[in-house]
């Protein structure tokens, strides 16, 4: 009996969830503590938005990177390299007595923290049938709910009652013992060959349904991701304590997590177009929501919505991405992270001067507009779509 829990905990699946709890903890634990760098740093709240936006940037740009690394590397020992390295980084963000070196080590943390949930998708990819693979991916999404619920409560936390610093230290602490526990974790039997290193990435670019696949994520992550990473600033704003601010953005976490279990059970029935659909609509009227007010109880209603849009259209979005193109499939997932977190970036760069002077109302009336030609066109172009021959139903 005993062994029998052991292997369910040490399963496949139940790693990677732990790779995406771990990467989303880290990649959570910043904007809760926002305001409370700025402070102890003695900067203004916009270097602070930058330098999360720092992290982002290395994180969405270095996804390729790893993707095409782990195809010569190998898929686990490039993941366990990365986790360590992701450790050390995100440590010595703890130490930091600048803003400047904050952002250097948050830069190189998001760098090398950016090879975990890509790698999370393609292992699910390699092993897992297309049927199956949406059910799957949004169990990997329970990762990232847990992850991003206790990121949020636990950083502000810990901002508002002692120091900012100790939360990169759990994270930092976490990433080392995932490194050495993924050691569990076989190789996938699927190998990918290319001519040239660059070989994936020309037949990616090539493909124009890869490609409408890359655009819909980036401007995905301009919206969702960009908006969550200002929700908790946007809470702030209204005088409430760091820990309150994160508390909000946990109510996220948990709504990804119910929402990720009703979505896994949808997929059997519903069209992925629909999913997005859903999806797309929830993250319209959460915006318009926190564009007419952001109070904390208002805000706790936007971040239900924007967890049932999260669950609903990104992983039907990730879903396609394992499907487009199967023989690029690390190259493809990678590239489609990538875009995720670089248009959240560019969002966290483009608005900071908005945050600085506290235009939420702007802000979120912005990532509304933009949601509405995001769903039509993820609605469209997925209803359309055909799965390649290659990549059977």
């Amino acid at each position: 009996m005993r062994g029998t829990a052991s292997r369910r905990w040490s399963s496949p699946i139940r790693l990677l969830q732990y790779t995406a709890l771990v990467s989303t903890l880290d990649r959570f634990a910043m904007p809760p503590m926002l305001v409370a760098i700025a402070v102890d740093l003695d900067v203004p709240l916009s270097r602070a938005v930058q330098a999360a936006g720092a992290y982002f940037v290395a994180y969405g740009l270095m996804q390729p990177v790893w993707g095409l690394v782990s195809d010569r590397l190998g898929l686990v020992r490039t993941l366990r390299i990365t986790l360590f390295l992701s450790a050390l980084t995100t440590a010595a963000s703890a130490l930091a007595g600048s803003m400047l070196a904050l952002a250097v080590f948050r830069c190189l943390a998001g760098g090398f923290f950016g090879a975990a949930f890509p790698a999370a998708l393609i292992y699910v990819g390699d092993t897992v049938p297309a049927p199956q693979r949406q059910r799957q991916i949004t169990r990997l999404m329970v990762g990232v709910a847990l992850g991003t619920a206790i990121a949020s409560a636990l950083a502000g936390l810990l901002a508002h009652v002692a120091t900012w610093r100790l939360a990169f230290l759990v994270t930092g602490g976490s990433a080392l013992l995932l490194a050495g526990g993924l050691g569990r974790l076989a190789e996938p039997a699927v190998t990918r060959t290319h001519r040239t290193v660059v070989a994936p990435l020309v037949q990616a670019m090539r493909s124009r349904v890869t490609v409408l696949v890359l655009l819909l994520a980036f401007i995905e992550g301009a919206v969702l991701l960009g908006a969550l990473t200002l929700l908790p600033p946007a809470v702030e704003a209204t005088g409430v304590s760091s820990s309150v601010a994160g508390g909000v953005t946990a109510v996220y976490g948990v709504a990804v997590f119910v929402s990720a279990r009703l979505v896994g059970r949808l997929s059997r029935d519903l069209h992925p177009a629909r999913l997005i659909g859903l999806g797309g609509a929830a993250a319209l009227v959460g915006c318009i929501v926190m564009a007419v007010s952001q109070a904390p109880a208002v805000a706790m209603l936007v971040a239900l919505l924007l967890g049932l849009a999260w669950a609903a259209m990104h992983s039907s979005l990730q879903t396609w991405a394992t499907e487009v193109l199967p023989g690029a499939r690390a190259t493809v997932v990678s590239l489609f992270a990538g875009s995720l977190f670089v248009g959240s970036a560019v969002a966290a760069v483009v608005v900071s001067g908005l945050a600085q002077d506290d235009r939420y109302r702007e802000i979120f009336l912005l990532a509304a507009a933009t949601s509405i030609p995001l769903a039509l066109l993820a609605v469209w172009g997925r209803a359309t779509w055909r799965r390649a021959e290659e990549e059977p139903a």
